[in-house]
């Protein structure tokens, strides 16, 4: 597959995509010991960036990662990194990776953190998912307890979701539902969950072991001031199974239609008028609001 001559960040450094490695003794590499951050560009226009950095720091914090570069820098480095690459539609991949050390696990062997940025297009699913909603099965693989790894951390170890990731591709899905410990639905492997039911919106609470979506909050918000109700409620697969309406939120998925679970019909199997509302809402609040790329306009001219 070719691909575009495109420029990664690499700790302060642009380069093309086949210069861009890191160290095989990277903690990243070895031990998925690192953060990320996925973000949206739409119309030179990056989406939420503040609070995906803000994001960013926390979960460095909780991992006792001291990011090398400032809040500011970061933003700076990201729009460096977008104009380089002249796409006014994107999806950037942060990672912030404990850096170089030894075979051991000790972090205090890490000499410096590793900062990568990555622009590139991407289109998660076809465009027919969109129109006529996804299939999602639930899988035997459980996400961990918050009190084992918190999901409030977006951390590179993602192995539980790649996990979930290959029951679905043995089924032939490209997505299914997670349960908790405790047999609550939970999220997607890479997205999260919302259903409406009787006029309502429902998505699980943080507390049972979600990642709290920079997409979900602002899906929350934007459905709040349309006026419909939201609540966060724990879920079984039977309210799942019985909704009116679901659909997924995600930066890389957006907002995604749900039309079968684990065989089971959604409503009549159409993308619902509530979710279809709320997908027309998302869409055009996304290309007007965000951190506009100061000259992307003229590199591309």
């Amino acid at each position: 597959m070719a691909h575009r001559a495109s420029k990664v960040y690499v700790n302060g450094s642009l380069v093309s995509r086949n210069e861009a490695t890191v160290s095989v003794f990277d903690h990243g590499f070895l031990y998925g010991d690192g953060i990320f951050e996925g973000i949206r560009v739409y119309e030179g226009r990056i989406f939420k960036l503040k609070e995906h950095l803000e994001r960013l720091f926390m979960s460095a914090k909780a991992i006792m990662l001291t990011v090398p570069l400032s809040l500011e820098e970061m933003q700076e480095a990201v729009m460096e990194t977008v104009r380089a690459n002249g796409l006014p539609d994107a999806y950037i991949r942060l990672v912030v990776s404990r850096g170089p050390g030894d075979l051991g696990l000790d972090p205090l062997r890490c000499s410096r953190p590793t900062v990568i940025i990555i622009v590139e297009e991407i289109s998660l699913y076809p465009q027919t998912v969109y129109q006529n909603g996804l299939e999602l099965a639930s899988v035997v693989v459980r996400r961990p307890a918050p009190d084992a790894l918190n999901p409030a951390m977006k951390t590179l170890n993602y192995l539980n979701n790649i996990l979930a990731k290959i029951e679905a591709n043995q089924r032939g899905l490209v997505e299914v539902l997670m349960l908790n410990h405790e047999g609550w639905v939970v999220e997607a492997s890479a997205d999260n969950i919302f259903l409406v039911r009787r006029g309502e919106i429902v998505t699980p609470p943080t507390y049972v072991g979600i990642l709290n979506g920079i997409t979900r909050q602002v899906v929350i918000a934007l459905a709040t001031d349309a006026g419909y109700r939201v609540r966060e409620e724990n879920m079984t697969l039977f309210d799942v199974y019985n909704a009116d309406e679901a659909f997924l939120t995600g930066t890389a998925a957006e907002m995604v239609p749900v039309a079968r679970c684990d065989g089971r019909v959604i409503g009549d199997g159409q993308p619902g008028p509530i979710t279809k509302d709320l997908i027309e809402r998302f869409r055009i609040y996304a290309k007007g609001e965000g951190v506009l790329v100061p000259r992307l306009n003229a590199i591309q001219a």
